[in-house]
């Protein structure tokens, strides 16, 4: 796992402040009657004006795929990840969505790359019911209890045994095992995995100053089995039940973390 310099940590801290913002931005503008693309133009306008690049534009996870077409992974209640934005996907009154975003900055052409931020929020549209507000609660404290076992000394596997004992202890939902966190920094994804759940293969990465991750939970109402649409793309729980994806962007500091990507909303 890659220990970021000083002046490395210095600009993703910087760039995830500035994801964060526009991870709000975004949020506010969500409701009844919208579609998935007009988010998707809005992101893409906000990362270009400040400098950045949108990190998830144009990806591939290997050469034969094809280049994911939106600035944003949008997905819509059974959807987990990687949704595309669409014109044709239009937000409706008791909705969850999930925004789920990455910039490159700052972004100067690529002989002068700058560094990853990784974020995600799922967003109720209208009004949801009590069941699936409690599944957005559950599912963003768990990241924060992912957050807080973050500090050197500990290991990569204490942060999914901290996120997979929290929602364990609410009750009964699925966590989704084959998507998991990442490091991040230099690229939008960077070893190790980050399961959401504990992996004893896991407890020797032990967490140092400089190291940076996205952690990500993601939680559904139904089982943890997920499948893949016919786009190649999105992903989405393979009972149909709704989902929920939280994510942050953390820097391992010499006293603990700091969270890059924290939006003004939570503060």
């Amino acid at each position: 796992m890659l220990i970021k310099t000083p002046e490395e940590i210095k600009l993703i801290k910087q760039g995830g402040q500035i994801m964060g913002r526009i991870l709000d931005d975004l949020a506010k503008m969500c409701r009844p009657g919208m579609s998935t693309w007009e988010v998707d133009q809005a992101a893409e306008k906000m990362i270009i004006e400040v400098g950045g690049r949108p990190a998830f534009k144009g990806y591939k996870n290997k050469p034969s795929d094809i280049p994911f077409p939106s600035t944003i992974c949008a997905s819509i209640n059974e959807e987990v990840v990687h949704g595309i934005a669409k014109k044709t996907a239009i937000l409706k009154n008791g909705d969850v969505f999930t925004i789920d975003i990455g910039m490159q900055w700052p972004y100067n052409g690529p002989k002068d790359e700058g560094y990853f931020t990784d974020t995600a929020v799922t967003i109720p549209i209208g009004k949801i019911p009590p069941k699936t507000r409690e599944l957005l609660r559950v599912t963003q404290e768990s990241l924060e209890r992912g957050i807080k076992v973050i500090k050197p000394g500990n290991t990569i596997a204490d942060i999914g045994k901290a996120i997979e004992d929290y929602i364990k202890s609410q009750g009964k939902y699925g966590i989704v095992q084959d998507l998991v966190g990442h490091g991040v920094g230099h690229e939008v994804h960077e070893e190790p995995r980050i399961p959401n759940f504990y992996d004893r293969g896991l407890d020797f990465i032990i967490l140092k100053p400089g190291m940076v991750v996205a952690i990500e939970p993601m939680v559904s109402l139904g089982t943890w089995r997920v499948k893949t649409a016919e786009d190649g793309w999105t992903i989405r729980m393979a009972d149909n039940s709704l989902s929920a994806h939280f994510e942050h962007t953390i820097i391992v500091t010499k006293s603990g973390n700091i969270v890059a990507t924290r939006r003004p909303s939570e503060k």
